[in-house]
């Protein structure tokens, strides 16, 4: 393999849309040629077209790199060439779809770790991606929708992008293109008109588009310098304290639905998280295998989405809890709205009480349950 001619980690540009056909590729095409026009040596890694005229035009003229054929289970399918793109080792490289999940037998199994090794090798990416495939929003967008989204992409990829562009469409025009047979072919285009494009959906993932944009542009503004503390104020409590969270994970789960919110609110807090399991047996070794895995998965998905995670040991759950919170300086704890009795739960014979009680210098969130959204 040649020498890499960069010397320092790619730039990520992503270009986020709130649903297909809003013409995401499209401007990263068009943002391409203009590159090339002036001197830039840009490829096409992996290209997703859908048969769309327009956009199958755009990507006329571009240098692109073969994709790999794998084969699986009998059949054969296409991935992008990461191996063949660092030989080729060009300025910029195109990649569509980055919420795609890879055929078994690839190198990677998400397409957003084979982008990683660009940026590694120090090769730009500009990369397309819809707002319901981020992780942290996979629940509220399944209660909104109705659609269970299965590709996703952790939220610390997009807070690595130096730059993120929302590719805005009104969702009436949106609609329109769709029923003009410009996104879908005319069947898929109508089964797409009775489940995700309905209206009402389309402005609700457009606001989450909007204001992920937003907070993405926000976090990316240099912090401004501290004011002189006041001279008559306390040592210690001037300006904003540090956030501190912690998530009280279990088995069951739901426990992926409170990682996810609290990886979000940790995010837009600037917050350290915690993803915390305290585990009240004194010999595991006894533990059902079934019980086990679950929670390895639980804490796993955490460790993904970038959260610290940390098993306690010790026969009373609250009291571990609100130990290690003290102790790490927690300023939030998040808990599942747990399945009792009514009379259990006016009574506060259960845990979430206790915490309650036990944590009176903390924020106690308890997170209830998301439903999908019921169909018109």
């Amino acid at each position: 393999m040649p020498e890499p001619q960069h010397s320092q980690r790619g730039r990520l540009k992503i270009y986020l849309g709130y649903a297909a056909g809003v013409g995401k590729t499209f401007q990263m095409l068009q943002e391409a040629h203009e590159l090339v026009r002036n001197g830039v040596d840009v490829v096409i890694g992996y290209f997703e077209p859908h048969s769309r005229k327009d956009t199958i035009d755009k990507a006329q003229g571009l240098n692109s790199v073969p994709r790999r054929k794998v084969e699986y289970r009998g059949a054969v399918f296409e991935e992008m060439d990461t191996e063949a793109i660092l030989r080729r080792n060009p300025q910029i490289c195109l990649v569509d779809e980055l919420a795609h999940t890879n055929v078994p037998g690839s190198g990677h199994a998400k397409r957003f770790e084979d982008v990683l090794v660009l940026l590694e090798a120090g090769i730009d990416v500009f990369a397309t991606l819809n707002i319901q495939h981020l992780e942290s929003l996979n629940d509220q967008v399944w209660q909104m929708t109705g659609v269970p989204v299965r590709e996703t992409v952790p939220d610390w990829v997009i807070r690595q992008a130096d730059e993120v562009v929302m590719v805005d469409l009104t969702p009436r025009a949106l609609l329109n293109r769709l029923r003009r047979g410009v996104v879908y072919a005319p069947e898929r285009a109508q089964r797409a008109l009775e489940n995700f494009f309905k209206e009402s959906t389309l402005v609700a993932l457009r606001e989450l588009a909007l204001r992920e944009t937003a907070h993405e542009v926000d976090a990316r503004q240099p912090d401004l310098p501290e004011a002189a503390p006041d001279k008559h104020e306390p040592p210690g409590e001037s300006g904003a304290a540090l956030e501190r969270l912690l998530v009280w994970v279990t088995a069951d789960p739901s426990a992926a639905l409170l990682i996810r919110r609290a990886r979000r609110v940790a995010d837009y807090l600037r917050a350290e998280c915690f993803a915390v399991y305290v585990r009240q047996e004194t010999d595991s070794s006894h533990l059902p295998v079934e019980r086990t895995e679950a929670i390895e998965r639980i804490l796993n998905f955490a460790r993904n989405l970038h959260i610290e995670t940390r098993i306690l040991h010790g026969s009373d759950v609250v009291r571990s809890l609100v130990d290690f919170a003290r102790v790490h300086q927690i300023t939030k704890v998040i808990v599942a709205r747990p399945q009792y009795g009514r009379w259990q739960w006016l009574l506060g014979r259960n845990l979430i009480h206790e915490i309650v009680r036990e944590a009176r210098d903390m924020e106690v969130v308890i997170v209830a349950e998301r439903r999908p959204a019921r169909a018109a």
